[in-house]
């Protein structure tokens, strides 16, 4: 598999961690599920977001850390991700990838 390529919906979890990252927000779990929902109308399950956040990171993406304890979960923690250089380097190619695709297409339109 090559490492700097990834599918629509990896990308769009990459879009997102960077998002709340620059929003200064926590970019956990409940807070990617809701930035989808709200930004795309897309109704993801927890599972699907956990299971691509984790081969984000197996991939050298994104990094995890667990935050700090909530009342409002029983003192558990969440797991919080960053987005890596890595992550943001192939965000990049992606998406220069595609802005040349849509030139390209535009010219033979």
């Amino acid at each position: 598999m090559n490492r700097r390529h990834f599918g629509e919906f990896e990308q769009l979890l990459l879009y997102i961690v960077l998002h709340l990252q620059h929003a200064g927000e926590e970019a956990n779990g409940p807070a990617i599920r809701q930035t989808i929902e709200a930004r795309t109308g897309r109704i993801i399950s927890p599972g699907a977001i956990y299971t691509a956040l984790t081969r984000l990171e197996s991939r050298g993406f994104v990094r995890s850390a667990l935050g700090d304890p909530t009342p409002e979960r029983g003192g558990k923690r969440k797991r919080v991700y960053r987005l890596r250089p890595a992550g943001e380097a192939a965000l990049r190619a992606a998406h220069a990838a595609m802005d040349r695709m849509a030139r390209l297409a535009r010219l033979k339109a």
